[in-house]
């Protein structure tokens, strides 16, 4: 009895804690809402302003340096590409009214037949570059297991597959994607209706090629390597040369697409293109020029507490939090909904159902944070996001770039921040020294920061102590399922 009365008054105290962060979270809300039409219109104008401005600056200098200005300006429209009609067709229904800089320089080449080296930034357009040249050829030859793409993630991939969908709606293509986390023989059959094109990452396509009876690429006539960078960091070299084992030599086209020319990527374009023509339109790492990039600089205790300061001042907008680990993003997701902000998470420790369902629930404005490892950092195209917050600063450089580009695409605004204590000072003199400028730092209200610290402590305990209880369920649960599978093998010993 003594225990029951024990566990009901737990009950209660973590019911009057839950209704105690429910009035802060009000209370922090209505304080943003009351600052944000303080600070209304003046500052978003200069902010807007100097955008622009960096921008024509930037176009300049852009124009001084692109050896391919002349044939980008002789194309104002994708009728000047010779399309077969229903790509055209389909170009106007997505609104693509001028072809950008990497397609402009890679589309004409890739029409006469050549092999292609596409190196531009992230958020440039660099998926139509050559899935147009694909189908365009794909409307004469009508094959199955025509092309085949390959991406370092299954969100890329899957996002390939889209682009694709919809740039062939009127032309009947049939398209799968082909990735891990997903039931092998559910792709076996999709292999099997013998698709146009196959968009895969390369160890699940290896393991059909091995597997899937009645499944080759012995007649592929295109290949591409997406993000070629970002395949050979990670590690799928060897998976990489045993696929260009097994497809052809002659008679196939290969489009090697990166951010950047490193030592790897041209050791790979010698072994798998034939005289191919450059297309740089970035020859090193860079970023847009419509994007803000900024820092803060925090205290490491008090990381949470400006996150939420970032969030309140912010409100109404699409936001994309980075994290350097899968339990951050699952404690901060949790922190973010228990404070009543919208989010989800996106992680590798989540299944492909329910990573496609977190981005799903962003894409579509039900949740407006999305806070993501670096799962998301490449091939989210995702056109409305205004903010980009590195939580953790990235080791990498590169990270750095393809996670601010998640924002300011296809000539939008956006803006980054990076919340940076003590310990980040290295990783971000590097990164600066990658972009090559100084991230300006941006001041926060200090007397609101510390007039959230306590709540957002609260809140964080709170969350802290609910994904230990999950963690120990889980842990149990794995336990029994275990114990249950040795008693059924046991069992099985006894009746032979």
């Amino acid at each position: 009895m003594r225990e029951g009365k024990i566990l009901k008054k737990d009950k209660n105290c973590s019911k009057e804690k839950h209704k105690e962060l429910t009035s802060l979270a009000a209370k922090i809300k209505a304080k943003a809402l009351e600052n944000q039409r303080k600070l209304k219109s003046p500052n978003e104008s200069t902010s807007e302003d100097s955008v622009k401005h960096d921008e024509k600056e930037n176009v300049k200098d852009g124009q001084a340096q692109d050896g391919q200005k002349d044939e980008e300006n002789t194309l104002e429209s994708f009728n000047d590409l010779k399309l077969v009609p229903e790509l055209i067709e389909a170009c106007k229904n997505l609104k693509f009214d001028k072809p950008t800089p990497i397609q402009a320089s890679a589309i004409p080449p890739a029409l006469e037949g050549r092999d292609i080296i596409g190196l531009a930034q992230t958020g440039s357009g660099k998926t139509a570059a050559f899935a147009i040249p694909i189908l365009n050829k794909l409307w004469e030859d009508q094959l199955p297991y025509y092309a085949c793409v390959l991406a370092p993630t299954r969100e890329l991939a899957q996002q390939t597959k889209e682009t694709f969908d919809s740039l062939g709606a009127l032309m009947g293509v049939r398209t799968t994607c082909i990735v891990g986390g997903m039931n092998m023989m559910d792709q076996a059959r999709e292999l099997m209706r013998k698709p146009h094109i196959i968009i895969a990452t390369p160890g699940r396509l290896m393991d059909h090629l091995e597997n899937t009876k009645g499944f080759s690429l012995r007649k592929l006539k295109f290949l591409v390597m997406d993000e070629a960078d970002r395949l050979l960091d990670m590690e799928f070299g060897p998976v990489l040369d045993k696929i260009l084992k097994v497809i052809p030599t002659q008679g196939r086209t290969t489009y090697l697409f990166s951010a950047t020319m490193t030592s790897k990527i041209d050791k790979l374009q010698r072994a798998s293109l034939t005289d191919p023509v450059k297309c740089a339109v970035s020859n090193k790492y860079q970023t847009v020029d419509t994007l803000v990039q900024t820092l803060m600089v925090v205290p490491s205790g008090l990381k949470n507490t400006y996150l939420v300061y970032l969030l309140n001042e912010n409100i109404g907008k699409t936001v994309i939090v980075f994290t350097r680990t899968k339990a951050n993003a699952e404690r901060l997701s949790a922190l973010c909904n228990l404070l009543e902000f919208s989010a989800c998470a996106l992680h590798g420790d989540l299944n492909q159902n329910q990573r496609t369902g977190a981005l799903d629930l962003f894409k579509a404005g039900r949740r407006s944070i999305l806070v993501a490892t670096d799962v998301a950092a490449r091939g989210l195209d995702i056109p409305s996001v205004d903010m980009v917050v590195n939580y953790d600063i990235p080791v990498d450089s590169k990270s750095y770039i393809h996670r601010v580009g998640r924002t300011a695409r296809a000539g939008r605004s956006g803006k980054s921040i990076s919340l940076v204590s003590q310990y980040d000072l290295e990783l971000i003199l590097r990164i600066e020294e990658v972009l090559g400028k100084k991230l300006p730092k941006e001041s926060a209200d200090k007397g609101i920061v510390l007039s959230l610290r306590n709540s957002v402590d609260k809140a964080n305990g709170e969350v802290i102590m609910e994904l230990n209880r999950r963690n120990k369920e889980r842990t149990a649960r794995g336990g029994n399922r275990r114990t249950r599978m040795n008693a059924k093998a046991n069992m099985d010993k006894e009746e032979f």
